[in-house]
């Protein structure tokens, strides 16, 4: 029972995230997803010195790449990174702070429960970025999200791959089946 809260609890606190992006200015949306590249990257660092998967390691240089290229767009933009020098695990964000928190003691768990934070992750990556880029945003910014789209789909099919080396099929928690299975498929 404490399992399925915790889990509900997590879908509630993504599925605010998702609805806050599209009510977000572009500005708004380039800090937010320089922030949340941190906390993949940030995640998959502290899971991968746990469980020693190299899914997370090398998903972790990809999201480090991610967090860089958000940042190019704060210095185009003349923005203050809100990333600054925090160090791994440290955010600006209070709502992106507690998630980080609660995705590390959730994934600390189980092998199996720190490849469901990486599907979560992305799932909810997945999400923002699609939803940004129905905004009004500069090419430049469409570039590197579709870019990081791009990569967050690669992502989430590694992540699926070994969740179903582990335990089989996976029910996607915040997209649709539908667009999951078009990810999951690599179309």
């Amino acid at each position: 029972m404490k399992r399925v809260l915790y889990a509900i609890a997590i879908v509630l606190i993504f599925s605010s995230m998702t609805l806050a992006s599209s009510l977000m200015t572009e500005e708004d949306g380039i800090a937010f997803m320089r922030e949340e590249e941190k906390l993949a990257h940030d995640v998959y660092t502290v899971l991968y010195e746990i469980w020693g998967l190299n899914v997370f390691s090398n998903i972790a240089r990809s999201e480090q790449t991610h967090t860089e290229a958000v940042l190019s767009l704060i210095g185009d933009f003349g923005m203050v990174d809100p990333v600054g020098e925090n160090e791994v695990g440290v955010f600006t964000n209070a709502t992106l702070q507690e998630l980080y928190d609660e995705l590390i003691e959730s994934g600390s768990k189980s092998l199996l429960d720190a490849v469901k934070v990486g599907l979560l992750i992305e799932e909810i990556d997945i999400k923002d970025l699609e939803e940004l880029l129905e905004g009004d945003i500069d090419s430049r910014t469409t570039t590197v999200y579709e870019n990081l789209l791009r990569g967050s789909e690669n992502h989430l099919r590694a992540f699926l791959r070994q969740y179903e080396r582990l335990a089989g099929s996976y029910t996607p928690e915040i997209l649709d089946v539908e667009r999951f299975n078009e990810i999951a498929s690599g179309r």
